[in-house]
């Protein structure tokens, strides 16, 4: 059994390292877990015990009364009962202290469907977050044995891991060219650590970098922009990409923020890049002039030479170089701006 319990471990680690999507993964660790428990219906779901809700990445095997039973708010409740939440090792039926007629799942929905066993396990990360349950049901109460459950337990953070719905986030954080440091945007306005990068100064709760780029996240899955960034006292900018997270629990959680260093500016100063922001923002010259207190002459001016460092026919064209490279400093984060807060 041994020899068996290390393949299984040696394919679900595969599974896990494999660069697909959460919903895929959770479909490829059923094939290996077969061979550990024989299982006629399995549920792989996502927690958000802030929202009271589940999310689920796979179902087989369920008609649809059960299915519509485990997807709704009421089987939390059947969760909170068994206890599986508070940690543990999984659990199966004959595990519980509860009685079978006592957890609504299996009194009236899962038993009348024929299903005598099942183990559910607790998916925790390697960093210690709770993020759901897997669920696996037999139609014998010979499995799963306690074999089969020992080494559930031994590879439930891998399995964990696997299905973490901010694995694909962080992954995307990291793969940002330069990236040097990153924070989880809640939606609250609050931060979260970004497994892989340090964090930044300007990345504080509160910052104006981070409301900048909750306001992003408005119109568009993926922004970049710069920030003015004096360091030392040197006059510096860094390079902010924003990246929205899936649609998955932790509902919280929003986005990535990464910064890294500016790079190549193409030539362009400061003025010239603020101006830059307010065109992507289609403002005209005059409202250009009267936000930087210049006269529209001058105005035109940056523009000429923002165009020619572009080597942009035109400032629609400028505003779309600037959006692609990552060229423009937005408003909030304006000298100006600063200046007043």
């Amino acid at each position: 059994m041994r020899s068996a319990a290390l393949r299984i471990a040696t394919e679900v680690a595969a599974v896990a390292a494999a660069p697909t999507g959460v919903a895929e993964r959770a479909r490829a660790l059923l094939d290996p877990l077969r061979q550990l428990v024989p299982f006629e219906a399995a549920r792989v779901y996502l927690l958000d015990m802030g929202r009271r809700a589940e999310h689920s990445l796979f179902f087989e095997g369920y008609d649809e009364k059960v299915r519509s039973y485990l997807d709704s708010p009421e089987h939390l409740d059947d969760i909170e009962l068994t206890g599986l939440q508070r940690g543990g090792p999984p659990m199966r039926l004959r595990d519980l202290s509860v009685p079978r007629d006592e957890i609504r799942a299996w009194a009236e929905y899962l038993s009348p469907a024929g299903f005598r066993e099942g183990v559910g396990v607790r998916m925790t990360t390697s960093d210690d977050r709770y993020i759901g349950v897997m669920g696996l049901y037999t139609e014998t109460s010979a499995h799963p044995t306690d074999t089969a459950r020992e080494i559930l337990g031994a590879i439930s953070t891998t399995l964990a891991d696997a299905l973490d719905p901010l694995r694909s986030i962080s992954t995307a954080a990291q793969m940002v060219s330069g990236a040097t440091a990153g924070v989880l945007l809640c939606r609250d306005g609050s931060t979260q650590g970004l497994p892989g990068l340090p964090g930044h100064a300007q990345l504080r709760p509160g910052s104006r970098l981070l409301g900048v780029a909750a306001r992003q996240l408005g119109t568009m899955a993926h922004a970049a922009f710069l920030c003015p960034y004096d360091a030392d006292g040197e006059d510096r900018h860094l390079r902010v990409t924003v990246i929205a997270c899936p649609d998955l629990p932790p509902a919280h959680v929003v986005a990535a923020v990464v910064v890294a260093p500016a790079g190549d500016l193409g030539r362009l100063t400061r003025r010239e890049l603020e101006v830059l922001g307010l065109i992507v923002e289609g403002c005209s010259n005059r409202r250009i002039a009267s936000g930087f207190h210049l006269t529209e002459r001058t105005v035109g001016t940056h523009i000429e030479h923002i165009l020619a460092k572009l080597d942009a026919p035109s400032r629609t064209l400028a505003a779309v170089y600037a959006l692609r490279r990552a060229l423009y400093i937005p408003r909030a984060l304006h000298r100006a701006q600063r200046a007043r807060a």
